[in-house]
């Protein structure tokens, strides 16, 4: 297995001598570009992903690691809003902040699991009109997240008007964005509803 590895890497290398060792790690350990293994937003991680942008457009990268979304989406680029130099396709950093909720400390706009009670996830939003850290819980706890049917996803964003839906300290707002975060439901790849 290991030395099927090595060849597929020295045959992919022949071809481009100037890949970087993130991508031969990726390459090399069959791991998928949607789980990078570098820190999201930082320099490396979106060097990464152009460069595998580059791989994916070339034909070179491997289809078991790619990611169709992510190879055809403008990830990993630059554009500029309102004077400042911004990332593409890629959640706003500021989303994800530090709060506190109840005497603890808590991160802001990062959904996560709920043992027990009546919702499947939760997330810490704070509330634009009073300010304060509001708990928003959301999904079925009986049901599945079937998120790699494109039909079911495609019926689910008509069906909860997923388009529309804006309010952050809203549990449509959050269901309707489940499917960028796959660590939740033990998947691998990022799915937008619509």
């Amino acid at each position: 297995m290991k030395n099927e590895i090595r060849l597929l890497v020295r045959e992919i290398l022949s071809e481009s001598e100037t890949m970087s060792e993130g991508l031969q790690l990726h390459i090399g350990h069959k791991i998928p570009i949607s789980s990078p293994v570098f820190r999201p937003g930082s320099d490396k991680f979106f060097s990464l992903l152009r460069e595998a942008r580059a791989a994916y457009q070339s034909g070179v990268l491997p289809k078991e690691i790619s990611n169709k979304w992510i190879m055809e989406s403008s990830i990993g680029e630059w554009g500029i809003y309102e004077g400042d130099s911004v990332p593409l396709d890629f959640p706003v950093p500021e989303i994800i902040a530090e709060a506190e909720y109840h005497g603890r400390k808590i991160e802001l706009g990062k959904p996560f699991r709920v043992s027990g009670g009546g919702h499947k996830f939760a997330v810490y939003v704070k509330d634009p009109s009073s300010g304060n850290i509001k708990k928003v819980q959301f999904g079925s706890p009986g049901m599945k997240v079937k998120l790699n049917s494109p039909a079911r996803r495609k019926s689910f964003a008509a069906r909860h008007r997923c388009e529309q839906k804006n309010d952050k300290t809203t549990p449509g707002y959050w269901a309707c964005r489940i499917g960028r975060y796959p660590d939740l439901f033990g998947g691998d790849t990022y799915y937008k509803w619509w």
